[in-house]
């Protein structure tokens, strides 16, 4: 009773606008996703435990709106009893209490009025008009254009390839995750036309993305980086999300067509023809004295007579595939070895994406940026290949995994066993009872803790480690996951 008590006045209390503007904030505006989570939320004190609002200026701006509106139909609403009681006005008491008694549902959905009208009418027709220009402009663009598309790994391949080939020739690539049309299309406007390389990400997240922006982008090069469960609310299995990706395959040229084979599944996906890297070696060089540590990855490639001995700041022996790949592409569209060297030399770890700094004399290796079981294997053999006085592993686990949840959350708490952490932190989700049982049926022997609130943990990480700590965190999950 008590708890459901709490619930129904969570709408009333004052913090409320400020948690609908952070759910919108964190659905990234998007209206049916935010209206999902607003209807299964039981209590709105308990909305922001993992982050809090970001006051950018559409946030302040709404949260202006949606405070100035409520207290309008409050004020309404009192007017409203008073005429009511002291003059007469006829049903004005109960009209007057349910004004104010509407005011916190009714402005979850004023709250998107805007939006939608902004997107259908505004939006949607100058995005479509940008996007046929961009077409245009990729198909006339003179230079290599390289897709980048897989389930993860797609960002760390596209910097990877953008800074190992600048160093001998001009090349533009999309900023950040920006990898849909739209980004697309805004990027095209900024080329100039004179550039040796495009690289373009193609960011999957419904059936015919991964065609659709092909045949938008016409690329002449693709790389697919790998296959895991990911995005399995819109694709509901696997298989169609795979199938996706290598649609790609049908827009460039076999030889041209370079996939990760350490990929579980790749072979059931990819084309007899297309070109196969791997840690082992790509393009016919041969990787070989690969090492790694917090300070990242050395290893020598061989062709022939050619060898090269090559480091990067990048962190765990599973980059060795995406490393010697850039270097090998790079030495097919004529960079030197001196030029490759230094690319690799220049590359460093993305923030969230295996990048490693110090704590308090602890080792911290941040790999929070999304996730998927694939990243799990490279983290948790990260984990188990360095040296420390106390091992711990943290993450809340894997969202958009559909229905292979539970599958997926399983196999991830056996993937941390076999690392032996002296410590797991778990998050408290619909996923950490899963990854329990998997920790338990692979035997594991170690300390384990579960968070109720993971705001407080990670803002307080800094008391909870100690000198000589290597502590591996793990995957996001944003507060609109349940």
């Amino acid at each position: 009773m008590r708890r459901f008590i709490g619930a129904v006045f969570s709408i009333f209390l004052p913090g409320y606008p400020r948690t609908l503007v952070y759910m919108l904030q964190a659905t990234e505006y998007q209206v049916a996703p935010f209206l999902r989570w607003y209807w299964r939320t039981q209590n709105y004190q308990m909305v922001m435990k993992r982050r809090s609002l970001e006051m950018t200026g559409p946030a302040r701006m709404l949260l202006a709106a949606v405070r100035v509106g409520i207290t309008v139909q409050v004020i309404a609403g009192l007017v409203l009893i008073y005429f009511g009681v002291y003059r007469g006005f006829a049903g004005g008491e109960a009209f007057g209490i349910a004004v104010i008694l509407a005011y916190p549902v009714l402005w979850a959905h004023l709250l998107v009025v805007p939006l939608l009208l902004g997107r259908e009418l505004i939006s949607k027709p100058a995005e479509r008009k940008l996007i046929a220009e961009s077409k245009a402009l990729f198909m006339n663009h003179p230079g290599i254009k390289i897709a980048v598309a897989g389930s993860y790994g797609k960002t760390t391949m596209k910097e990877l390839l953008l800074t190992v080939l600048s160093h001998g020739l001009s090349v533009a690539a999309t900023p950040a995750n920006k990898n849909v049309s739209i980004s697309h299309a805004y990027f095209a406007r900024k080329l100039t036309g004179t550039e040796d390389v495009v690289i373009l990400e193609y960011g999957e997240g419904a059936p015919g993305d991964i065609a659709r922006f092909a045949v938008i982008t016409q690329p002449t090069h693709a790389v697919i980086t790998g296959l895991a469960p990911a995005h399995l609310d819109q694709y509901k299995t696997f298989d169609v999300a795979a199938q996706d990706i290598f649609s790609l395959a049908a827009f460039v040229p076999a030889d041209k067509f370079y996939v990760n084979a350490d990929s579980p599944h790749i072979e059931s996906y990819a084309p007899p023809e297309c070109v196969q890297f791997t840690t082992h070696g790509a393009l016919g060089w041969r990787v070989s004295a690969l090492k790694t540590d917090v300070h990242g990855t050395s290893f020598v490639l061989s062709r022939g007579k050619d060898k090269l001995q090559l480091h990067s700041a990048l962190v765990g022996k599973h980059q060795a595939g995406f490393l010697a790949f850039a270097a090998a592409l790079a030495h097919e569209l004529g960079l030197s070895a001196e030029q490759i060297r230094s690319g690799l030399a220049a590359t460093k770890p993305f923030e969230h994406r295996m990048q490693p700094y110090q704590m308090g004399g602890a080792w911290i290796i941040d790999d929070t940026y999304n996730g998927n079981l694939e990243g799990i294997r490279a983290g948790t053999q990260l984990l188990a290949d360095l040296s420390a006085k106390r091992k711990i592993y943290v993450t809340p686990g894997l969202v958009d995994q559909g229905v292979e949840s539970e599958r997926v959350h399983t196999e991830m708490g056996g993937l941390i066993a076999a690392a032996r952490p002296d410590l797991v932190v778990l998050m408290r989700n619909s996923a950490s009872d899963a990854i329990c049982a998997g920790l338990q049926a692979a035997g594991y022997a170690g300390k384990l803790q579960i968070e109720s609130v993971p705001l407080d943990f990670y803002t307080n990480l800094k008391h909870f480690v100690a000198a000589g700590d290597l502590v591996v965190m793990q995957n996001d999950w944003t507060d609109n996951y349940a």
